[in-house]
């Protein structure tokens, strides 16, 4: 049997943005129900209440808009002064546009989609990486999309932001000193808030969250320094 010591070296801490919904809840959830230690955040003071009456301590949920820097330097100091930084910071937070051809896209929608997917990102890996780097040691997890490897009409300011994504993990793999990883994961097609305005119907014969999650977790967990730059998508 391990030692309580072993087991304790085997709990993550593990940071996740956009929790309150999806993918992320799904993932925090599962982690959580693994042993695992989450911090997350959420734009809704009424869904971070949720989280903490449901979760509890030592779990640590936060009301963030990732697209404001100064919101996520403050988390990331809060966390970071009481906590160890994490082992696994995973950039789930994100939103797709409603289905349109580019030209029709508002400008509005297209700057909140990009300051969501793409400088949201940036913002969480500027205040918490550097804290990871120091102890050389993280995985970060950036959420990318089948169309961030390939695109459809309709769907050019989302292809954009994932393509995005991909690119500004692969050139994030190169700087990081050995030990640690960064990955741009394709989740795969799951049926979710966004997948339904993607895919209007045929959403439905994806599968749920709750079941995505039962592969996506153990996949995640076992991805190590090794898979650094590499392109990597949840098995289905």
């Amino acid at each position: 049997m391990l030692s309580q010591s072993n087991k304790e070296n085997m709990v993550k801490r593990i940071v996740i943005t956009g929790i309150s919904r999806g993918l992320g809840y799904a993932m925090a959830e599962q982690f959580i129900h693994q042993g695992h230690t989450v911090y997350g955040c959420v734009r809704s003071e009424i869904a971070v209440e949720k989280l903490r009456q449901q979760f509890g301590s030592p779990h640590d949920f936060a009301v963030v808009d990732v697209t404001n820097e100064q919101q996520v330097q403050t988390w990331a100091q809060h966390l970071l002064s009481q906590y160890q930084p994490p082992d696994l910071l995973i950039n789930n937070a994100a939103i797709i546009n409603y289905l349109a051809p580019l030209w029709e896209v508002p400008t509005e929608e297209f700057s909140q989609l990009i300051d969501i997917n793409i400088k949201g990102v940036f913002h969480v890996i500027r205040h918490f990486v550097p804290a990871m780097v120091a102890n050389k040691h993280g995985i970060i997890v950036n959420f990318s999309s089948g169309w961030g490897r390939s695109t459809s009409p309709e769907v050019a300011p989302y292809c954009a932001s994932k393509w995005a994504i991909e690119g500004l993990t692969r050139s994030l793999a190169q700087e990081l000193p050995p030990g640690m990883a960064a990955v741009p994961l394709n989740p795969g097609i799951i049926n979710t808030d966004m997948l339904q305005i993607g895919f209007g119907k045929e959403a439905a014969d994806y599968p749920s969250a709750s079941e995505w999650v039962k592969k996506a977790v153990p996949f995640i967990l076992q991805l190590q320094p090794t898979d650094n730059g590499v392109p990597v998508s949840v098995p289905e």
